[in-house]
């Protein structure tokens, strides 16, 4: 049985019980309304959270929402409200990858969110990619991750020698550390996404690796050699960190980047390209929502039964 359900009739149960102590109902009453699954669980929903660093990558989803209310946390902006009944936060994270780290965790200590998706756009890696491309990070790195060997003073900077290093994360319950090179895509919400690609029409949606760092790179030689060494089919600036806080909270996490542009091909960067990316990024919240989350509590509706006896 699907957790939420659980706890849903848990605190079904128990509310029941607190209004009949209250005299709120007659004693050996019986309840037998048949009560829809997705009203009871409205209560312990955790949130779906969508981040985006800028406005370009928010407005959209924001404005998407039902009954939106904004909430500050410390200088960071999010939007919470309803998406198809199912609660979601919109997160506006700023730019770069300590604001990608501190918003998601505040957002997770504040909203415990369900699941995480980080979208936004990038810019091009890949030599097959182009400008309106979309790449579902099924793995994420850390590209500003490095450690050279030693060199003696005079000898000069080597970039294409260094090699990339790990990152360590907790597991929150056995208290170990593990290091990690990447962090691959929650295979549900890949799934989702890969579900409503036939939604998108202003280029092909591929699934590839996702590379962040606080860099905005538009050296040809080093991009191809990111993409050779690292896997890279996009960078950006915030989706690692992300990904990082979420692996530690262990909370699933999706990477959705459009190429804004691919410095490879010359293009020029089209910031509204975020907004291609905030329209599809509801289309996955929306299959998320219905066929995962939604779906055991779609089914069938519960029939709660709460009796009580006199003393």
């Amino acid at each position: 049985m699907n957790k939420l359900i659980k706890k849903s009739m848990t605190l079904f149960a128990v509310v029941s019980m607190g209004a009949v102590m209250m005299g709120a109902a007659p004693a050996s009453s019986v309840n037998k309304e048949v009560i829809p699954a997705v009203q009871l669980v409205e209560a312990v929903q955790r949130p779906l959270l969508i981040q985006g660093a800028m406005d370009v990558e928010t407005e959209i989803m924001m404005a998407a929402l039902e009954n939106p209310e904004d909430i500050t946390l410390g200088v960071w902006k999010y939007t919470k409200g309803t998406l198809n009944g199912y609660p979601v936060v919109i997160s506006r994270t700023r730019i770069g990858m300590v604001n990608a780290a501190a918003s998601t965790t505040l957002a997770i200590e504040h909203f415990n969110p369900v699941a995480i998706i980080n979208q936004g756009t990038a810019g091009g890696h890949d030599p097959e990619l182009h400008k309106y491309d979309i790449v579902l990070g099924k793995e994420v790195v850390n590209m500003g991750a490095f450690k050279t060997d030693f060199t003696e003073k005079g000898d000069g900077i080597h970039p294409t020698t260094w090699k990339p290093m790990t990152l360590e994360i907790i597991d929150k319950e056995t208290g170990e550390w593990t290091e990690v090179g990447s962090f691959p895509a929650d295979e549900t919400l890949l799934a989702a996404a890969n579900s409503v690609k036939d939604t998108y029409t202003k280029g092909k949606i591929v699934e590839g690796t996702v590379g962040s760092a606080d860099e905005w790179n538009k050296e040809i030689d080093r991009i191809l050699w990111l993409n050779e060494t690292l896997g890279t089919s996009a960078e950006e600036m915030e989706t690692a960190a992300a990904a990082q806080i979420a692996a530690t909270y262990n909370i699933p996490f999706l990477s959705i980047r459009i190429l804004s542009n691919n410095e490879v091909h010359k293009e020029v960067y089209d910031r509204t390209t975020g907004e291609d990316s905030q329209a599809f990024t509801l289309e996955v919240a929306k299959a998320y929502i219905n066929d995962y989350l939604l779906a055991e509590t779609k089914e069938a509706p519960l029939t709660t039964e709460a009796t009580t006896k006199t003393n």
